[in-house]
């Protein structure tokens, strides 16, 4: 994806099966559960470079000690540094020969336990400090009560939930959704308490007082059934990992799959991540050992080994997210890499349409690095049609009785000239505001390879979505345009982007799509800007309503343009204006039906169809609409 945006967090849990002593006995370290935790988190590290952090609880720790940590950064490379300050910390492990205990060792190093969290943070909302770094925690002097939790969410109702806690007598500091999850867990978490404390029966509390009946208390918890409680009203995508100070474990998955979440077991260990990739690699696991965490359902780990895989919250129609499979999650997951190159593959014929089938006078490429994959699909897909042409052509010579020895020669020797031409610097960040001093930064993200376009060719490059079209604008064509092509055509392997996001993309902000402000030119050169006007009415009309009684309006807009229409008017607005290029510009996407057979399982596409998978989503969008009417440049939600 040329256009950057903010985007779905990471999230890593580790839970060690066996006690320090057989780690140090198996592997010769008893911190390898923390040091699996950093392998889970540098291998999602796409997922979030804003911010990280961890927590750990360590299990049958002595009163008066402690057994909750947490550590954060928002420094550059923060997982680099948090692990740092974690190493330094291990450096005082010294294992003797059947004398080391590892009580002591836990109580000496901070970071060793027996349970971890991550985070790895894109911010979409709050600010970059550390204050808005996961994991939040929520303390108490009851083991059981303190609550660590990290999430992959967001959350289209927090203000309402966040009025819910002010009316069960709360006063809470800070109305951020995750700060609002937090609490409302933490709120049932109490209420659980003081129901397991009144009704475990006259003889059981007679028995049992203090530290004994604290413990028998946190063994019968029901994390399912707090969660249940806490979920009520939701209205978001999500992925939560949380501890318990008495060392249980949960994560979690919304109830339409909408966030990604998976998680292992073995002998060692049971560990949970956003991406499956990143536990096969680090556990040295097949693809079929990793289960997916199913939606709306809470994988329970107590502290005294128990697990559990259970529903907390009632299924919705299954929206697992598509633009996971184009670009966020990494590609080498089997199933993803196979989808990204179809995506690719759907392009070809449209793609040899628009080089009018010259393939010796066309340079085929990608930008940026993640849609390598689908490039794959475009130039092997297009290669195959390309013989195939040939071989038709060849063959029919034979038919006809008198054999095209040049059709022969074609169908051997056609070859896909496949190069890269862009190459992205990763280490230069436009840090300048001041827009001309960062339009003119933008222009050196990318280096270009000279002489290997010719005058007379077209230039295809492959993107993996086009967002904003504003890198396209200010930076990519203008760089492309320099190798003076012919032509150049960019294809997206994703439909135009149309609808807002509100489930952990930062896509909030209806006018900044490329693809709505070319529908609204649309509207204006046919002279039907009225519609906006009646759009803008009814949108308001329904404003304030219970969302799931609300209709997408912002439809109408589309509706009256189809894909190739569209498309020509988005290639019209990321041309600069200023590029002294007089060849042509062309922009293919890929259509729905496209997408919708290349991940059959995955039917996630409000963004590019306006169909939310919770009510919420149409009262984000509701409200983005008439946002861009009043000239408000605010989140939607």
């Amino acid at each position: 994806m040329s256009d950057s945006i903010g985007h779905e967090c990471g999230l890593a849990l580790v839970r060690l099966k066996q006690p320090l002593s057989y780690f140090a006995e198996r592997y010769g370290d008893p911190s390898w559960g923390v040091r699996r935790l950093h392998l889970l988190m540098e291998k999602q590290h796409n997922r979030g470079q804003d911010g990280a952090g961890i927590a750990v609880v360590k299990h049958d720790m002595p009163p008066g000690v402690s057994f909750m940590r947490r550590l954060r950064s928002t420094r550059h490379n923060a997982i680099e540094r948090i692990f740092d300050t974690v190493q330094r910390d291990l450096e005082s492990i010294q294992l003797k020969n059947g004398s080391t205990n590892f009580k002591t060792l836990k109580h000496r190093c901070r970071y060793l336990g027996e349970v971890y969290i991550g985070h790895l943070r894109y911010g979409t909302h709050a600010g970059n400090t550390t204050a808005n770094c996961h994991p939040l925690i929520r303390r108490n002097n009851t083991a059981s009560r303190n609550l660590a939790l990290a999430g992959n969410f967001n959350m289209t109702n927090s203000r309402e939930l966040f009025d819910q806690l002010v009316e069960y007598g709360l006063s809470p500091v800070g109305d951020s959704d995750t700060q609002v999850v937090l609490e409302r867990i933490g709120y049932f978490l109490d209420l659980e308490h003081r129901h397991l404390r009144t009704t475990m029966g006259p003889e059981s509390f007679l028995q049992l007082e203090g530290r004994e009946l604290a413990q028998a208390i946190s063994s019968d918890l029901d994390i399912g059934k707090i969660l249940s409680r806490a979920s009520e009203n939701w209205d978001g995508g999500y992925a939560f990992t949380g501890l318990l100070g008495n060392g249980d474990a949960f994560t979690c998955r919304d109830p339409a799959g909408i966030r990604p979440l998976f998680y292992y077991e073995d002998e060692d260990v049971i560990a949970a991540a956003s991406e499956r990739p990143p536990l096969m690699s680090v556990f040295d696991a097949e693809p079929e050992d990793i289960k997916p965490v199913e939606p709306g359902h809470v994988l329970v780990i107590k502290q005294d080994g128990r697990t559990s895989h259970v529903p907390f919250i009632d299924p919705l129609p299954l929206r697992q997210c598509t633009f996971e499979r184009i670009y966020f999650s990494r590609g080498n997951d089997p199933d993803i890499y196979n989808e990204r190159k179809q995506l690719g593959r759907n392009l070809a014929e449209r793609t040899l349409e628009a080089i009018d089938h010259d393939i010796e006078n066309a340079v085929f490429s990608f930008i940026p690095n993640t849609a390598e994959t689908a490039f794959l699909g475009l130039v092997g897909e297009t290669q195959r049609q390309v013989r195939k042409a040939h071989a038709e052509a060849f063959w029919a010579s034979i038919e006809a009785g008198a054999p095209d020895k040049e059709a022969f020669h074609r169908m051997n020797a056609s070859q896909v000239r496949a190069e890269k031409i862009a190459h992205k610097d990763q280490r230069l960040r436009t840090f300048i505001t001041h827009d001309s001093a960062r339009r003119d930064l933008v222009m050196h993200i990318y280096d270009i390879t000279r002489n290997v376009v010719k005058p007379e060719d077209t230039l295809v490059v492959l993107d993996d979505s086009i967002v904003r079209g504003t890198t396209l604008r200010e930076s990519i064509i203008t760089i492309l345009s320099r190798l003076n092509p012919r032509k150049i055509v960019v294809v997206s392997s994703a439909p135009p982007i149309m609808y807002p996001d509100c489930y952990g993309i930062d896509m909030s902000h209806l006018n900044r799509f490329i693809a709505f402000q070319a529908a609204v030119a649309l509207l204006e050169d046919h002279g039907k800007s009225d519609l906006l006007e009646a759009i803008e009415h009814d949108c308001k009309a329904q404003a304030g309503t219970p969302p799931a009684s609300m209709v997408n309006h912002v439809r109408r807009i589309y509706d009256s343009f189809d894909l190739e229409t569209l498309s020509g008017k988005i290639a019209q607005l990321v041309r600069p204006k200023d590029v002294e290029w007089n060849g042509d510009l062309q922009i293919i996407y890929q259509d729905l039906e496209g997408l919708r057979s290349s991940m059959p399982e995955y039917t996630g596409d409000w963004y590019f169809t306006g169909e939310y998978p919770t009510p919420g989503g149409l009262d984000v969008l509701n409200r983005s609409y008439l946002n861009w009417r009043a000239g408000l440049d605010q989140r939607a939600y």
